[in-house]
Formats: C-alpha cells, sequence, structure tokens
C-alpha cells in the first residue's frame, strides 16, 4: 500500500477547518471555520494561499459551494441556506432550513451534484439531543426532499464519473454507503455498506478521476484513499494534526488539499491546512445551479 505525508500549506489555525474547494475557474480556494462561523477564501498562485480574506456569518457554517456564476457560493449555515457574494462579501438568504430542522440541529457538510443540485446534511449539536439528522437535496426550484433519512452525522459525497454512483459517509456509522444514483431525477437509492472505519471516524471525502475515493480520518491523522468499488484501501497520506476533517484535489492535479481541526489541540499544526501530491489526478468540482 502506498505511503504518502502531507506537508503544511498554510500554517493559520482554524478552530473547525471544514470543506475545501477549488475553482479552477479562478483559481480560488473556500473552506470555512464551523466553530468561528467564517467563509475563507483566496486565490492559490505558485501553490501559495495569496491573499486569504473572511465572512462572518455570526453562526455555524457547515460548508460552502461555488455556484454557477463565478466567485458566488452557496452557504450552509444554521439557520439557513445563503447566496454569497465574494465581490461584495454579502449575502442573502436562499432557503430558511428552520422549516426543515429542528431547533438543536445546523447543516453539515454539502455538495452539488453533477447535474447543480444541492445536497446538505443536517446534525445536531446542542450535546444533549439524539445524533439524528437527515441529508437533503434541493433543486432549481428551491424544492427541498429529504435523500436518505435518519442519517447520524452526515459528511463527506461524492459521484461518480459515470454519474450512476453516490457515496456517502456517515460518521457516527462509522462507514462509507454507496447507492445508485439517478442523475434526472436526483435519487439515490439501494443504500449498502462501501466499507467500515475501526480507527477514528470518517469525515469529508472526495472523488478522483479513477474514481477513487479520499476519506479523512477524524482522530485519525490520515486521509484514505479507496476503491469505490471494493472498499479496498490502497493508499494513506499522514497527515500532523489530530482531526482530519475534509480534502479536495486542486483541481485537475495530483495536489490534494486538506483540512484540520485545531478547537482543544496543542499540536503545532492542529487546525492548519496542508497539501500532498499523490498518485491520482482529481477532477474539478460540480457547481450549484440555482
Amino acid at each position: 500500500m502506498k505511503q504518502f505525508e502531507a506537508k503544511v500549506f498554510d500554517k493559520v489555525k482554524y478552530r473547525l477547518g471544514e470543506g475545501p474547494v477549488f475553482d479552477p475557474r479562478n483559481k480560488v480556494l473556500s473552506w470555512v471555520d464551523i466553530s468561528a462561523g467564517l467563509f475563507c477564501y483566496s486565490k492559490i498562485e505558485e501553490d501559495k494561499l495569496t491573499d486569504i480574506k473572511s465572512v462572518s456569518f455570526g453562526q455555524m457554517v457547515g460548508a460552502a459551494i461555488p455556484a454557477e456564476e463565478t466567485g458566488k457560493y452557496i452557504v450552509a449555515a444554521t439557520d439557513g441556506l445563503y447566496i454569497l457574494d465574494t465581490e461584495t462579501n454579502k449575502y442573502d438568504l436562499y432557503y430558511e432550513t428552520n422549516k426543515i430542522y429542528e431547533p438543536y440541529q445546523r447543516s453539515n457538510d454539502a455538495k452539488a451534484d453533477p447535474e447543480g443540485r444541492l445536497y446538505f446534511g443536517s446534525m445536531v449539536y446542542d450535546g444533549m439531543s439524539e445524533e439524528k439528522g437527515n441529508l437533503f437535496v434541493i433543486d432549481k426550484g428551491r424544492e427541498v426532499k429529504i435523500a436518505q433519512k435518519d442519517t447520524r452525522l452526515s459528511n463527506g459525497m461524492a459521484w461518480s464519473k459515470e454519474k450512476k454512483k453516490f457515496y456517502f459517509s456517515d460518521s457516527l456509522e462509522h462507514a462509507v454507503f454507496i447507492y445508485d444514483y439517478d442523475y434526472k431525477t436526483g435519487e439515490i437509492t439501494n443504500r449498502k455498506v462501501l466499507f467500515e472505519i475501526s480507527s477514528g471516524i470518517p469525515d469529508g471525502m472526495c472523488i478522483d478521476s479513477d474514481d477513487n475515493l479520499w476519506l479523512s480520518i477524524w482522530g485519525g491523522r490520515r486521509v484514505e484513499k479507496r476503491c469505490s468499488k471494493t472498499g479496498q484501501k490502497l493508499a494513506e497520506i499522514k497527515v500532523d494534526a489530530e482531526n482530519v476533517t475534509c480534502c479536495t484535489f486542486m483541481g485537475e492535479t495530483n495536489k490534494l488539499i486538506i483540512t484540520t481541526s485545531g478547537d482543544g489541540k496543542e499540536g503545532e499544526f492542529d487546525g492548519c491546512i496542508f497539501i500532498c501530491e499523490t498518485d491520482s489526478i482529481g477532477v474539478n468540482p460540480s457547481y450549484f445551479v440555482k
């Protein structure tokens, strides 16, 4: 099995860094700090973050996905989905999630499917209620449906190159699931366990051009490369931070960008963003179409 080692990409520490996305149209990397309620973004030039900017939402922010119009994002926050324009750093409410969330739930991970729909998960954040939520999908008409009910902690998502399979990590089930995916309707069916994680907790995830999955392991100091057909582990990236949260390819390159959480940790690089040259080529993200 191949072994890689990630390098520190930027030494700024985040309380709960998550949801990195690279937009090849303008060479901008975006990510969120969930606990701090921040959306962050920066151009990448010569493999460096050149000018980090942030927008505060004043509430927990689970994820942010580039929209069809370059420079705009849909942001999954605690009380709603917002459209953010990075030209002005102003945002407007797109959908009020209080309609579908319990008072003790917030948005967690989110991602656009190949047709521009937004999948987003709810999770408990009050530290007292039963860990339970749903995976939702919203289409161009702002109609929201439950794609997968009774999740425990919605996390990483990915779609196969042929748009026939959907992959989903539910952290508290300690598993990554595989579904049949109908790109015409956005429906996911026939859920099966693809593989389980026994050491650490499965967190954010992305996919490469060969349909291999790259899964971040919270509490595991690593990212795992897994075969999307068999679940077999193919490679591992060592990360010098305990809680690895999510990863994304720098577009159609072999470079994987990795976020981590520094909350409650005292390691030198806990909470930093990392980068690693891999043996695979990534894919560009799908954009949200409103």
